[in-house]
């Protein structure tokens, strides 16, 4: 079976704090009549710090969608490579060894996608499968996954790359007032993640059976409006309360494989906010305790987006894993709105670390 490795996920080294972000917006938004209400939520977030990929002075100003944009394939060719190495090396592969790159993003664009950049550049075979997700949002970091585990089901002796690169920094558009637009300011980093998935041998989550679900009729949730500008965020406010529609499907996908979604060993679950999380406790029936890997990532790094499931991964790991056959489950929500369900048990194979 499939197992997902240890993921490797790196943060900017430029850091913005909670304090910094609530006096950048009684500055920036003096004015606002719902300044109170924006940093109540955003106090709300429970997100201590974030790390961005340019100064604050640089991120506050907007140069304009193409400078933007290049700013993000700088950064991606700068930052990616090292994640990827470390992720190879954890799983004990080489670059020669993967047969498929996905690679996941909503907050630059490229064309040709960056794998084609790394295929040329980081010793990838020229035959190597490349499938880019640029429009899941956060959901993307689950989808990728999945879409792993389907092609090494397929292919058994195969083995996928997963890359997350988000900087959601780059996003910042200071001509939005809306509040939903002035909370995600104080919500999303920025951050870069990688994992292997083998198809045989491994250490981690070996993966056994994976879903995807969406909500009627929200597909307007979460999205981007494209503008001259860039990519402008939009979030409604009714985002907070879809754990009580989403986590059925949870439930239903952990039934259907004779386990109850309540009783699991580990969680790994985005983080899209502190609520999201408690109401999935909540619906889910679990302690809260159950996601304390995702609340670390969103109180140390802030929502960052695709990368929240592999980082809240990373940190089980650096808790020495957990027993072998513990169950689990692995879910992303994004736009859409879209969930993608992993379940797996956890494997050590002494042979690969």
């Amino acid at each position: 079976m499939a197992t997902l490795c240890r993921p490797t996920v790196c943060v900017p080294e430029h850091v913005i704090t909670m304090e910094q972000t609530l006096d950048l917006c009684r500055s920036v938004h003096a004015d606002h009549p719902q300044l109170d209400l924006a940093l109540r939520l955003i106090r709300n977030t429970g997100v201590a710090k974030r790390h961005i990929v340019r100064p604050i002075e640089e991120t506050l100003k907007h140069p304009g969608f193409e400078s933007r944009n290049a700013v993000y394939e700088t950064e991606a060719k700068a930052r990616v490579p090292a994640v990827v190495r470390q992720a190879l090396e954890d799983a004990q592969l080489r670059a020669q060894d993967i047969d498929m790159i996905i690679y996941v993003s909503c907050t630059g664009f490229m064309m040709p996608s960056l794998t084609a950049w790394m295929i040329n550049a980081m010793g990838f075979r020229t035959d190597t499968k490349q499938l880019p997700i640029a429009q899941l949002g956060c959901a993307a970091g689950g989808a990728a996954v999945n879409r792993a585990h389907d092609f090494c089901t397929a292919y058994p002796e195969a083995n996928a790359l997963i890359v997350s690169c988000e900087f959601c920094s780059l996003c910042y558009q200071p001509s939005d007032l809306e509040v939903g637009n002035l909370l995600s300011n104080g919500l999303f980093g920025d951050g870069v993640g990688a994992a292997v998935v083998r198809g045989k041998g491994g250490t981690g989550m070996e993966l056994h059976r994976n879903s995807s679900y969406i909500i009627p009729q929200t597909e307007d949730w979460i999205m981007y409006d494209v503008k001259s500008t860039g990519f402008h965020f939009k979030l409604d406010r009714r985002v907070p309360g879809t754990m009580e529609p989403l986590a059925p499907s949870l439930k239903d996908l952990a039934k259907l494989h004779g386990w109850d979604a309540a009783a699991l060993d580990f969680y790994i679950i985005h983080a899209g906010g502190p609520r999201i999380l408690d109401d999935l406790s909540k619906y889910l029936g679990v302690a809260p305790e159950a996601f304390r890997f995702s609340r670390a990532t969103l109180t140390e790094y802030g929502n960052i987006a695709s990368a929240v499931v592999l980082d809240a991964l990373r940190r089980l790991f650096d808790e020495n894993g957990t027993a072998d056959a513990a169950r689990g489950l692995l879910a992303g929500f994004g736009p859409g709105i879209t969930a993608e369900i992993s379940l797996g048990s956890w494997t050590s194979d002494r042979g690969t670390g």
